[in-house]
């Protein structure tokens, strides 16, 4: 600044007037400009346009990005190096020279003497400079130190835009430990993304406890040789695991005062259906909660003992509804895997034990692929898996921890907003685990396309956003109010991420980082490749058979 409110150049300034357009050296690094405003999360900076030209038509691979929107600079601030993120660029109407740019603070690092480095950055802001403070550009020397990896158990899924080399670094522990949601459009290479980092974490802990519900069937390809799948052919879960919200959720299809009318029946029966079994004799307190194997048999024998009790003929079509819906259940194929007459012996600790992986033996993630089973009792499905994990974690607190990861993909199916459907017992439980689930040890990872259908608040829980491609502006509005204030810069450029790109923001990074993930081995990617119609369009024979077989597993309900 030469004089009051007027603005020359720093190449002229450093030249002796003379004007000439070149990225000087300053003693500390390449001054791109000037702080010309100040506020508490950023602040304007202007930008010399001739030393921005110079740079991008410079063969400086380091430079490349220098003032560029995305990139980062510095600032000197006493014996701190101030680093903050470039979000915009806009020319100065009044000086063409002259090139405006917001910036958002990203945190400090040490300045010490003999060194233009970075040091020992961290995230916050101590002091801020002052109007007319030099802007430097970040070489790649500060760029390695900031993103660097310190000793705190982390992964590496990729490399940081626009480097090459510099590798991008996930904090397990701080990632884990307040939730993290995946983001993005269909297509933009989220599963295989989400494969990445479970096949590192699994890597890193193998002895790990993961539970991974899979809606689409797609990751039992990706982990069949690291975990345990689970579908309707071998998950075997036992219906009396149920509490009695599910139940009612499975059992009851009536609404309003007829509704309130079967849960009263179902609860008084169900809970003499748990009471017959002599497990409960060693339990003092036993309620309809309470996961007390019982015989359907008896649940029925029950409600009609109660119906006949009553008075009028009129008042049987309760227990009349309930007893039509247990006999559905009891006879339909398609929910043996959870309604067979095998299952009412007491398994708990066994299916605990192979689903929470515990002990992992080497394959520490359970994927349970809910895709065969039925979409009326799905999201019960979900729901007490769910659950089973919070209160396995409640009630274990006396022993030895052991934290469970519990991954939910197609989240927005679980937890809708209040305008969708938010009183699912699958909807509750997801919600409370969000809000409580740090407490005692379980980390839930939420993957959605549609971030906007997901429940208020549930995304501003998840202490680790990783944001990919999204195309629709509501979702993307969505994502921008769970992100930190230093990340907003960050979310103009999420329309045009490429794919197998995302913005990872929050407590599993240092700092806000743009990241192109690393590629995966074929054997471990999901099977969600999109079909080549070009190709497959190309191919004919044996249709008839194609067409037999699958009818014949169509009409079995079989897969």
């Amino acid at each position: 600044m030469t004089e009051m409110g007027t603005f020359r150049p720093v190449a002229e300034e450093q030249n002796g007037g003379q004007g000439q357009q070149n990225a000087q050296p300053h003693d500390e690094g390449i001054v791109l400009g000037r702080v010309t405003d100040i506020a508490g999360s950023g602040s304007q900076i202007a930008i010399d346009a001739g030393i921005l030209g110079a740079i991008e038509a410079g063969d400086d691979p380091t430079l490349a990005m220098a003032g560029q929107v995305g990139s980062q600079v510095k600032i000197r601030v006493g014996d701190s190096w101030l680093v903050a993120n470039v979000r915009t660029l806009s020319n100065d109407a009044d000086d063409p020279a002259r090139v405006n740019a917001f910036i958002d603070f990203l945190g400090e690092g040490q300045a010490i003497a003999g060194s233009t480095k970075v040091q020992n950055f961290r995230r916050g802001v101590t002091r801020f400079p002052i109007p007319g403070s030099p802007v430097l550009a970040v070489s790649e020397e500060d760029l390695r130190q900031m993103f660097a990896a310190d000793d705190r158990a982390h992964i590496e899924i990729g490399n940081i835009y626009p480097t090459k080399d510099i590798r991008g670094a996930l904090y397990v522990d701080a990632m884990l430990g307040k939730h993290f949601a995946v983001l993005g459009s269909t297509g933009t290479g989220k599963s295989t993304s989400v494969s990445l980092i479970l096949h590192r974490i699994c890597e890193l802990a193998p002895e790990g406890h993961i539970v991974m519900v899979d809606p689409h069937g797609e990751y039992s390809a990706a982990f069949k040789g690291s975990g345990e799948i689970f579908d309707v052919s071998n998950l075997a879960l036992p219906y009396w695991l149920m509490n009695f919200e599910e139940h009612c959720e499975v059992l009851i299809t009536t609404e309003g005062a007829d509704a309130q009318r079967d849960r009263d029946i179902l609860a008084k029966c169900l809970l003499a259906a748990r009471s017959k079994n002599r497990l409960s004799e060693d339990i003092p307190r036993l309620t309809v909660d309470s996961p007390i194997p019982y015989l359907l048999s008896d649940l029925i024998s029950f409600i009609t003992t109660e119906m006949g009790h009553l008075d009028g003929a009129n008042d049987t079509a309760p227990y009349m509804r309930l007893k039509s819906k247990l006999d559905e259940l009891k006879s339909d194929p398609r929910y043996s895997f959870m309604f067979s007459g095998m299952l009412v012996a007491d398994t708990m600790a066994e299916f605990v034990a192979k689903v929470f992986r515990l002990p992992g033996q080497g394959k520490p993630i359970s994927v349970v692929d809910v895709s065969g089973i039925p979409s009326d009792i799905c999201s019960v499905v979900v729901a007490v898996l769910s659950r089973m994990v919070f209160d396995y974690a409640v009630w274990s607190r006396n022993e030895s921890q052991r934290p469970i990861l519990l991954v939910c993909e197609e989240a927005h199916r679980y937890i809708p907003t209040e305008r969708i459907n938010a009183n699912s017992s699958v909807a509750k439980i997801l919600g409370r685990i969000a809000k409580e689930g740090r407490k005692y040890g379980v980390s839930l990872g939420l993957v959605t396309q549609r971030p906007s259908d997901l429940a208020e608040g549930v995304l501003s829980q998840c202490g680790t956003i990783l944001a990919m491609r999204l195309n629709n502006e509501v979702d993307q509005a969505h994502v921008r109010s769970a992100m930190p204030e230093g990340a907003r810069g960050f979310l103009d450029v999420i329309p045009a991420l490429r794919n197998r790109e995302c913005i990872v923001c929050g407590e599993g990074v240092s700092v806000p980082i743009r990241i192109e993930f690393d590629n995966l081995e074929e054997e471990k990617r999901p099977a969600s490749t999109d079909p080549l119609f070009s190709d497959l369009w190309t191919h004919t024979g044996d249709e008839p058979g194609i067409i037999e077989r699958t009818i014949k597993r169509w009409r079995s309900q079989g897969r």
